[in-house]
């Protein structure tokens, strides 16, 4: 679904050849086949949580930051995962790549990464940008068992990753500010999971949490830095539009 023509990389963003994988920067033993049973699923995730970095604090200045999202088809047996390449300065679309294909794990709440992981990672593969943040539609830390698409995402493939929601998965909160920039914390019980932030003068927030090699600090940072228009970052955005064109255009 890619251009296959040759890529120059803009300058000062870095080129990965055919893919972090073709250079060994997706760790092979954590690209995990779909488990074959929701006890399975749950093992993986036990087995991963605890590879994720949680403190960070990551890039505070990346070049190049990418958005990842995914559509369904009606009958849910079809899926387009996206992924957009963001220049982080301009917020140019730099690189983009998408897959699609059929969901590879059942619908359970709470293992939901494991039904869109394989197709982004295989949309990762295919850019020439090597992006220095993944920013994903969904959670991170912020999920029921503290391990969500974000965390998920950030470990198998090394990057430093977080997790933007339009609406919570766990958590109580405050309703912050009206102001943008203002934001409260997203608590499960005891603990702070991630920030409930206003991207907007008086617009709905937005959920972040860490997903892997970023503080929470950090990360509502970068969300600011992505939202100078809209309440949603530039880059779920730009990846949604891609993947939403792409399984419209997908033989069905």
């Amino acid at each position: 679904m890619t251009d296959p023509s040759p890529r120059v990389a803009p300058a000062g963003l870095e080129l990965i050849g055919d893919g972090p994988a073709a250079r060994g920067d997706l760790d092979p033993r954590r690209r995990t086949v779909a488990p074959g049973s929701v006890a399975e699923a749950l093992r993986v995730q036990e087995e991963l949580r605890p590879l994720a970095d949680l403190v960070g604090p990551g890039p505070t200045a990346p070049a190049t930051v990418a958005g990842l999202d995914v559509a369904y088809a009606e009958s849910g047996d079809r899926l387009a995962a996206a992924v957009t390449v963001l220049d982080a300065r301009t917020l140019a679309v730099v690189d983009s790549a998408v897959s699609v294909g059929r969901p590879a794990f059942g619908y359970v709440p709470g293992l939901f990464a494991f039904r869109e992981v394989p197709a982004l990672l295989d949309a990762l593969d295919r850019l020439t940008v090597r992006p220095d943040l993944l920013v994903c539609d969904g959670h991170g830390l912020a999920h029921p068992r503290r391990f969500g698409l974000a965390c998920h995402l950030g470990v198998v493939t090394g990057l430093p990753a977080i997790g933007v929601g339009k609406t919570p998965l766990v958590g109580e909160w405050e309703e912050p500010g009206p102001a943008r920039g203002a934001w409260t914390p997203l608590r499960d019980g005891n603990e702070v999971v991630g920030r409930v932030l206003r991207t907007r003068d008086g617009v709905r927030p937005v959920f972040v949490s860490v997903g892997h090699r970023m503080s929470l600090g950090n990360a509502t940072e970068r969300v600011l830095a992505l939202t100078p228009r809209y309440r949603l970052p530039e880059t779920t955005r730009t990846a949604d539009r891609l993947c939403r064109k792409a399984l419209t255009a997908a033989p069905h």
